[in-house]
């Protein structure tokens, strides 16, 4: 049996992070210094993108033995996991939409059931597939329009709770939508797939997506610069067509989001292996465990400690306080994570969903 990957679960921390921190801006103030926000934008559309990546990753992990042996009963048991585990995330999301409207939770229970059809497809199969979510999703919104449901200004999504906003919202136009983000979790089943044990592969899959990220940013910089002329107005406009945001998610921000996952991990499995015991490692790698946990937490918790002290000032504090509010708060979670993990195999919520659906 080999052994478990350490950096998996250290790149899972950093991404439950770099969410922390984006999330936290969105709620409660952006305003402030140009380089804290600049700072702060470094995470938009990564962190969420790479979490979704590695979900994809742990099925891979999860079935592989199953899959590669064509043992058709673990097969069988590990489909009735993912799909129980599916229903659980998307119900456990649903129930506090209310306070959290960019919640991911329950996009990723249809991201899983999607990968769940695949699960047994050649390996190209699942890559191809991915890349044709990826190309469609730009003819789905020109024919079915994006903006439909939203007020921008506000992030304010008006008919979510009927029948057909939510269905819209679900798999076109939401914070995360199943079309195309379905993909990141299908390019990180693929990846999982592979040799994670073996340096020479892992260190091949930083460097070449490290210098595609590099050049999709190049290429997408020089293309609005170009074609604007200077002219702020056009240079918005194509922002949101050759621009790198998540939202809309069209391909450009797609396969630049899929390459700095693939850096991201990368570098955390060698990092991890060349410092396994290191008590920073140590303390990501345990924190990363209780990512679940941590990710509600940050919504009930984070959000909610300052709903509760000053609820009329939300959305006007400053960029820096959002910021290290979030590093604070990120630090808390490790502490907990690592306190935690001394006396607990797993986290309060994944003990939870193992009850629920092993």
């Amino acid at each position: 049996m080999k052994q478990r990957i350490i950096g998996i679960d250290v790149a899972r921390a950093l991404a439950v992070i770099g969410m922390i921190v984006v999330n936290f801006k969105v709620v409660f103030g952006e305003n402030g210094q140009l380089w804290v926000k600049s700072f702060a934008s470094i995470f938009d559309g990564k962190a969420a993108a790479t979490f979704v990546v590695l979900a994809g990753v742990g099925l891979a992990l999860m079935t592989n033995s199953a899959i590669n042996h064509r043992d058709r009963a673990k097969i069988k048991v590990a489909r009735i996991r993912i799909a129980k585990r599916a229903l659980f995330l998307f119900i456990i999301g649903i129930s506090y939409i209310t306070i959290w409207p960019a919640d991911i939770l329950h996009f990723y229970g249809i991201y899983m059931a999607i990968t769940l059809v695949l699960l047994t497809c050649k390996e190209k199969t699942i890559l191809i597939s991915g890349i044709c979510i990826i190309l469609v999703y730009p003819i789905l919104i020109t024919v079915l329009n994006y903006e439909t449901g939203w007020i921008f200004a506000t992030l304010d999504y008006q008919d979510f709770w009927t029948f057909k906003g939510f269905i819209r919202n679900l798999f076109l136009n939401g914070f995360h939508p199943v079309m195309p983000w379905t993909a990141f979790m299908l390019f990180g089943y693929w990846f999982g797939k592979q040799d994670l044990h073996n340096d020479k592969f892992v260190k091949k899959t930083f460097w070449m997506s490290t210098i595609i990220f590099i050049s999709i940013q190049v290429v997408s910089f020089l293309t609005i610069s170009t074609l604007s002329e200077g002219n702020k107005e056009v240079t918005l406009e194509l922002i949101e067509i050759f621009g790198t945001k998540p939202m809309p998610p069209l391909p450009i921000y797609m396969f630049s989001g899929t390459a700095i996952a693939f850096a991201i991990i990368s570098a955390c499995i060698l990092i991890a292996k060349k410092f396994k015991n290191s008590f920073i490692i140590d303390a990501l790698n345990k924190t990363g465990q209780l990512a679940l946990t941590l990710y509600v937490a940050h919504v009930i918790v984070g959000m909610g400690i300052i709903e509760v002290i000053n609820p009329s000032k939300i959305g006007n504090y400053s960029i820096e306080f959002s910021v290290i509010y979030a590093i604070v708060f990120s630090l808390l979670c490790i502490l907990f994570a690592v306190i935690w993990r001394r006396y607990n195999k797993s986290g309060p919520l994944e003990w939870v969903m193992r009850k629920l659906t092993d």
